[in-house]
């Protein structure tokens, strides 16, 4: 596994003046990459010696379960890979939008049907979208792909190396539990992982319910060698949280990736 931190949660409060400071300590701790960062900060990171890991492809709220947001929001996800993959970004992540008129089956349907082509068009171009699971009773209201079956769905009928799940642990905790059981069943469909500290999206430490450690073990017994994001707000330290993170994550010292 390789960890990476997501820029937003971690930079709150912190001043633009402390950007590149706060790249070059996480790079310090072990962090190998930096997700959702400005891109004004691309130089600083690379310069940190940290790889850009995703990019997100367009707003939340509005996405590929309504047809008639294939063209505008297809567009605007195809200019964002264009721009990954000129960045050597290797991911793009992108939402089914809200609740509208359709129910769940159609709506994984017409997700299916708009973002078949743009897998399509990342994988040629070397990126890999990512359909985002988020929680919808704390803090994405509406959102529609909010339980796990719904993301591994759609990905299922697309089958496509373009299109894998985003599965955010923190989310997925919030509107269902049962995390190592869904990721043990679906791995070969997740193209990355997210983590946040359940309930609240804090510190990974012993205020919350998720047995982290656990999580990182199950991982890396199922021989998980992609990306692990750290998107939480630190209660104190962005440095202190970074690095109680990373410690989690961290392979034992010598043990077996699958022992």
């Amino acid at each position: 596994m390789r960890q990476s931190f997501a820029w937003w949660s971690f930079s709150v409060g912190l001043e633009p003046a402390g950007g590149p400071l706060l790249l070059e300590r996480a790079a310090a701790i072990g962090f190998e990459g930096v997700e959702m960062l400005p891109e004004e900060l691309w130089p600083a990171a690379r310069a940190a010696g940290l790889e850009l890991v995703t990019l997100t492809g367009h707003e939340i709220e509005v996405g590929f379960n309504d047809p008639a947001n294939h063209r505008a929001v297809g567009d605007e996800v195809r200019r964002s890979i264009e721009q990954a993959a000129a960045a050597g970004i290797p991911f793009v992540i992108v939402f089914a939008g809200n609740r509208g008129a359709y129910g769940d089956e159609d709506a994984k349907a017409h997700c299916a049907d708009g973002l078949a082509p743009l897998a399509e068009a990342a994988a040629g171009a070397g990126v890999t979208l990512l359909l985002e699971l988020l929680n919808s009773k704390v803090d994405h209201p509406g959102y529609q792909c909010d339980h796990s079956a719904f993301g591994f769905d759609v990905v299922r009928r697309v089958s496509a190396p373009g299109l894998r799940v985003l599965f955010d642990c923190y989310h997925m905790q919030l509107m269902e539990g049962d995390l190592s059981r869904t990721l043990t069943a679906n791995l070969e469909l997740v193209g990355h992982v997210h983590t946040g500290g359940v309930p609240g999206r804090r510190d990974l430490d012993d205020r919350q319910e998720v047995n982290w450690r656990g999580i990182a073990g199950l991982l890396r017994h199922l021989g998980y060698e992609g990306w692990v994001g750290h998107e939480l707000i630190p209660r104190g330290s962005a440095e202190d949280a970074l690095a109680q993170a990373y410690e989690l994550f961290a392979p034992p010292p010598g043990a077996h990736p699958r022992a």
